[in-house]
C-alpha cells in the first residue's frame, strides 16, 4: 500500500461527511460551512489522488495498467464527477456515494504492479477510453441503486430527514438516463478501437472479455432503445441496467482476474 493511500482515503470519507451533512436538515444552518468544506477536501484528494496514480500507471518507460490500478483509475473519475455533481444540491448526497466508493478504490492502487510495458498512442488512448466509459457506467450503478432504495422508502411509506439524501426520483431517472447514454456512446467507440488492435481473439486471450463486452453493449442498447421508443421506466429500467453493468464487469474485471491470478497470463 502506498504511502499516499490513507490520506486520499480520508480525504474522500471526511468529503463524504461533509456533502451529508450539508444536506441533512438538522445541519441546516451551518450547511454552507459543511459544503465549502466537502469541496475542498474533494479537491484536494483529487489532486493526490491524480498524482499517486499517474506515478503508478506511467513508470519510467512503461505503461502499467493492472486490475488495482484500473479500479483506481475508475475511482479517480468517480470523484471528479462527485465533485461536479454536488454543484446541484439534490445530488449531493449522491456525491457522498460516489466518494465513500472512490476512497475504497484508492486503496488498492498500486496494490499489484505489472512490469511497465511500452504501448503505442493509439493503444493508450483506446484504454483511457474504455475506463472513462465504465467510470460513467458504473456512476449510473450507483444512482440505479439509490433510485431502487428511493423507490422501496416511499412505497413503505418511510418519509425522513434520511431522504433529503436522494434527489427526486424523476431527476434521478434523467440523470441515469444520461449517463447511460454517454457511457453507451463511450463504450460503443472503446470496442470499435479495440476491434483495430485484434489479430486473433483466441491468441491474445480476448474472447470472454469481448462476448461480455458485446453482451453489455447489447443489453444497455436494448435500454435506450426501449427508454426512447416505449417509454421505459421503474424498476424494469433499473434492474436492466444494472444486469448490463454486472456483465460489463465481469467482462473486464472477471476475465482479467481469471488471466492474471489462475492462468498467470495477460491480455495481448
Amino acid at each position: 500500500m502506498s504511502q499516499i493511500t490513507i490520506p486520499i482515503l480520508l480525504l474522500y470519507l471526511l468529503a463524504a461527511a461533509a456533502f451529508t451533512m450539508s444536506r441533512l436538515p438538522r445541519f441546516a444552518e451551518q450547511s454552507r460551512p459543511y459544503l465549502l468544506v466537502a469541496r475542498i477536501l474533494a479537491a484536494v484528494g483529487i489532486l493526490l489522488h491524480a498524482q499517486g496514480l499517474f506515478g503508478f500507471v506511467l513508470p519510467p518507460g512503461g505503461f502499467d495498467l493492472s486490475t488495482g490500478n484500473a479500479a483506481s483509475m475508475i475511482g479517480l473519475e468517480l470523484a471528479i464527477i462527485a465533485l461536479i455533481a454536488a454543484i446541484e444540491p439534490s445530488l449531493r448526497g449522491m456525491s457522498a456515494g460516489l466518494l465513500a466508493l472512490s476512497a475504497a478504490t484508492a486503496l488498492v492502487m498500486g496494490a499489484s504492479v505489472d512490469p511497465g510495458v511500452e504501448l503505442p498512442w493509439q493503444i493508450r488512448a483506446h484504454i483511457l477510453l474504455a475506463l472513462l466509459s465504465y467510470g460513467l457506467l458504473t456512476v449510473g450503478a450507483i444512482v440505479a441503486v439509490y433510485a431502487l432504495v428511493q423507490e422501496r422508502r416511499l412505497q413503505s411509506a418511510r418519509i425522513s430527514s434520511v431522504n433529503q439524501l436522494f434527489a427526486p426520483l424523476e431527476t434521478t431517472e434523467k440523470l441515469l438516463f444520461g449517463v447511460a447514454s454517454a457511457g453507451f456512446a463511450g463504450l460503443t467507440l472503446a470496442i470499435a478501437s479495440g476491434l483495430s488492435f485484434v489479430n486473433n481473439l483466441v491468441e491474445q486471450h480476448l474472447a470472454h472479455k469481448f462476448s461480455l463486452s458485446l453482451l453489455a453493449w447489447l443489453v444497455f442498447g436494448i435500454l435506450l432503445a426501449g427508454r426512447h421508443f416505449a417509454g421505459w421506466r421503474g424498476k424494469r429500467a433499473v434492474k436492466l441496467y444494472l444486469w448490463g453493468f454486472a456483465t460489463l464487469c465481469l467482462a473486464y474485471f472477471g476475465s482479467r482476474l481469471i488471466l492474471e491470478e489462475v492462468f498467470n497470463r495477460s491480455w495481448g
